[in-house]
């Protein structure tokens, strides 16, 4: 059984997520980082989920049974678990979140001492310790050789000063105001403490998290009640995060959502007229629409097309040399200043643009281009079977080409749902698409 999916292990708490799975798993790591080990440290951080008090003791257990000493620091963003790993001089970083995920699911991400995600490679051979019980016995300290664990609760500040140095200095949020979203996720504390000293009035809605409501009706894939609020208290912006804050949605002034690759677009083209683009590359996923693509052309600046997850927009930036990259989801990586998708330095750098063009959200500077018109279907599955063997896949696809609409056709690695991405020039075709599509997967997959 596959234990990593596109980002970390992820899965209902308690079920596929147990105490014994985390537990062992943190083992398998430990021995795994092991082979490079610096400062015989490891950082573990997490969000605001119930089930996070079991899974952390449980990793605590695990790493500690190998000999890691163990520093944790409570609910914190993931980009934050990301920074800290590498500052603090660990040899990895352990996030433990199932980011937008309802509250019963949780999730255990890892980093290596840089701060960058594990690649698949690095997974794989973690999956093998893991599956390899003598090898587990074996590498179980005894003595004093069994390591250590302390909590540490003021390392906020050092995040919070990192994420503050990625504004620029000649600028100022006074007199801005912004409705803060923050999932009643990781970014309770942080989001607010950065926007209110540099200077916004700020209104936060969704920041009592009981171990229950992250992500419930709120945040990033609920931002519904962000521009309702937005309007009510005439403010300029709306900024909703995910559990786990490495995912950003805007919300102008009017109350209406940006769209994730239009933010790709215009933050692209203010970086590269700014001279800040380091090359003529962006990198987005699969996912993104072609209108993106068509805009950034059209502005001298080439797309790099990736698979879906942060992770590999950023293996992708590396290749290229580029800074800058994202997926229409709200994960925006800005590599100068964040080794992940980081909701906080993403929402500030819309706000630099907008501060330094002295534009308004709603103005056509965040809406430069319209998108291509697309479908996105979720559709729950019982059993992941690899699509080319799905007999009448391939005649789906061929008839898919002949209508001129583009897909992406995958199994979510991360939960039990098949994601069919249509896109065409022509609503009225798509919608057949979409519908024919949809029908023929259910069959197929689910009786």
């Amino acid at each position: 059984m596959k234990l990593f999916g596109t980002d970390g292990v992820r899965g209902k708490a308690g079920e596929k997520l147990s105490a014994k799975t985390a537990m062992e798993l943190a083992m398998a790591a430990g021995i795994f980082f092991r082979k490079h080990s610096l400062t015989n440290k490891i950082l573990v951080g997490k969000d605001t989920r119930k089930s996070g008090y079991m899974i952390e003791n449980a990793i605590v257990s695990g790493l500690t049974a190998v000999g890691y000493n163990v520093i944790q620091i409570g609910p914190m963003p993931t980009p934050a678990i990301a920074f800290l790993t590498e500052d603090m001089r660990c040899d990895a970083g352990i996030m433990i979140s199932a980011s937008h995920n309802s509250y019963f699911d949780n999730g255990i991400k890892f980093f290596d001492h840089t701060g960058y995600k594990l690649d698949v490679k690095d997974e794989e051979e973690i999956e093998k310790i893991y599956y390899n019980p003598e090898l587990i016995a074996k590498n179980q300290k005894v003595e004093l050789e069994i390591g250590t664990s302390k909590r540490i609760d003021d390392v906020i500040g050092r995040y919070i000063v990192h994420i503050k140095n990625s504004f620029p200095k000649d600028l100022t949020l006074r007199g801005v105001r912004i409705v803060l979203d923050v999932a009643n996720g990781a970014a309770y504390k942080v989001a607010p403490t950065i926007f209110s000293e540099l200077g916004a009035d700020i209104f936060v809605i969704n920041d009592e998290p009981n171990g229950s409501n992250i992500n419930l009706s709120c945040g990033a894939l609920h931002p519904q009640k962000l521009g309702e609020e937005v309007v009510r208290l005439r403010a300029d912006i709306g900024f909703a995060f995910d559990g786990d804050a490495d995912r950003l949605i805007v919300v102008d002034e009017k109350g209406k959502v940006i769209e994730g690759d239009k933010l790709l677009g215009v933050l692209a083209n203010h970086l590269k007229k700014s001279s800040l683009l380091k090359s003529d590359y962006v990198v987005a996923t699969n996912m993104s629409n072609q209108a993106l693509e068509d805009f950034l052309k059209a502005n001298d600046i080439k797309l790099a097309r990736c698979n879906v997850g942060d992770k590999y927009v950023l293996e992708k930036l590396k290749e290229l040399s580029s800074n800058f990259g994202g997926e229409q989801s709200g994960h925006i990586i800005f590599s100068d200043f964040a080794k992940t998708g980081d909701a906080l330095v993403a929402a500030l750098q819309v706000m630099a643009y907008l501060l330094t063009k002295q534009k308004n959200a709603a103005s056509v500077s965040l809406n430069p281009f319209e998108l291509y018109p697309q479908k996105l279907i979720n559709l729950h599955v019982n059993e992941k079977i690899p699509l080319h063997e799905i007999k009448g896949y391939k005649e789906l696809c061929d008839n898919l080409k002949n209508q001129n609409i583009r897909f992406l056709i995958r199994y979510s690695g991360t939960e039990n749902l098949l994601r069919i991405l249509l896109e065409a020039g022509d609503d009225k075709i798509l919608g057949k698409a979409a519908k024919t599509s949809e029908e023929f997967f259910k069959r197929a997959l689910n009786g």
